[in-house]
């Protein structure tokens, strides 16, 4: 449940449309319901505006299905679903669930389509990096703010970047999305005055370490305003990256 849905709730049972009993069920499971399995946070979006998402890795198909019903009041987000996963679960999803194969994410957007705030920017270093920026873009776009993306940006062909700086500079926040020594956050961090969301992926060869390489050089940025999540963590970064864009928009927070 969110704010809208709770003020919506109270106008209802304010103006008699619905009886206290009913008002009583649909509250009765806050701030949450207890499967056994897991226990499900319906509280998290009136707390700070973000619902709880499922995080797919780790858990059964039958699992995932009991959380996208338990959880069908407000807007569905689940993350790390894998192609053969979602195979299987498919035809028990409800029609408006849509699955994106490169990010591994699945929406289900209960809400009316609401009108995308603010200015997000996304960049790859590579295109091998883009399915972590698709996490960020779903995640991001479903929670209302604006995207835009520019991949295969990074600094091996810096006068990729540079051809961009415009929508560098009209951006309110931008997420870095980078592999490999991943310098392109840093690079970026040193050509604009808005904060900077750092991504290290698994791309690269053995001493990239799984990430460890890009992670390590974007913790020691020496541009200012650069913050880093960790490494592959699209979904992280596209939450950071919201909150933030909604500095500039008092009425949408």
């Amino acid at each position: 449940m969110n704010r809208e849905a709770l003020h919506q709730l109270i106008q209802d049972l304010y103006d008699k449309k619905i009886q206290p009993e009913e008002a009583y069920q649909r509250l009765k499971n806050l701030p949450y319901e207890d499967l056994g399995f897991a226990k499900v946070d319906h509280h998290r979006s009136l707390r700070n505006g973000i619902p709880e998402v499922i995080y797919c890795e780790g858990k059964t198909p039958e699992q995932i299905l009991v959380l996208i019903d338990t959880m069908d009041q407000t807007d569905i987000l689940a993350t790390r679903l894998s192609p053969e996963v979602y195979d299987l679960i498919r035809s028990r999803l409800p029609s408006a669930a849509v699955y994106d194969p490169e990010g591994r994410t699945l929406v289900m957007a209960q809400e009316p389509v609401r009108q995308k705030v603010g200015r997000i920017l996304i960049l790859t270093a590579g295109t091998s990096d883009i399915p972590i920026a698709a996490e960020a873009v779903t995640t991001a776009e479903l929670l209302g703010s604006r995207i835009e993306t520019i991949y295969d940006v990074g600094v091996a062909g810096i006068h990729r970047l540079l051809d961009q700086m415009d929508r560098l500079r009209e951006a309110r926040v931008i997420i870095v999305v980078a592999g490999m020594d991943g310098a392109l956050a840093s690079v970026v961090g040193g050509l604009v005055d808005c904060p900077v969301i750092a991504v290290p992926t698994r791309v690269g060869y053995g001493a990239a370490f799984e990430g460890l390489a890009a992670l390590l050089t974007m913790l020691n940025a020496c541009a200012p305003g650069v913050s880093v999540v960790n490494i592959d963590n699209g979904f992280g970064a596209g939450c950071l990256a919201h909150r933030i864009n909604l500095l500039g928009e008092p009425e949408a927070i």
